[in-house]
C-alpha cells in the first residue's frame, strides 16, 4: 500500500502513541496509523520507538546530491534550488597593511 504524496502546504500529520503491548496485539492498526503520522511506541511509559512510513523515513534521511565545482561552472542552472556557488570560494583572511620599508628606530 502506497502512502499518499504530501505537499508542503498540507496540514500537519497526526502523531499516535501506543504501548508495546498494544503494538504487539494490534500491529495492523499501528501500520494504518503510521500512514497518518508517526506512531510512538512506549516501553514502561517512556517513548522508546517510532514507527513511520518508508516514504517519510526517506524524506527525513535524504542527502543533498553532490555537485562538483566543475559541474556548477559548466551549467549553473542544473545545480538545484539551494546551491550557492559562493560556497566553493574560500574565505579570505585580511592581513594588516605592512610598510615595504622596515622601521629604522
Amino acid at each position: 500500500m502506497n502512502a499518499p504524496i504530501r505537499t508542503r502546504r498540507q496540514a500537519p500529520r497526526k502523531a499516535t502513541t501506543m504501548t508495546s503491548r498494544e503494538f504487539n496485539q494490534h500491529t495492523s492498526s499501528a501500520k494504518q496509523a503510521a500512514n497518518n503520522g508517526p506512531v510512538f511506541i512506549t516501553d514502561r511509559g517512556e517513548r522508546a520507538y517510532v514507527l513511520m512510513t518508508n516514504e517519510e523515513y526517506e524524506r527525513l534521511t535524504k542527502k543533498k546530491p553532490f555537485v562538483s565545482l566543475y559541474d556548477a561552472l559548466v551549467d549553473p542552472n542544473a545545480t538545484g534550488d539551494d546551491f550557492n556557488l559562493m560556497d566553493f570560494i574560500p574565505k579570505r583572511e585580511v592581513e594588516p597593511i605592512r610598510s615595504p620599508f622596515p622601521d629604522d628606530e
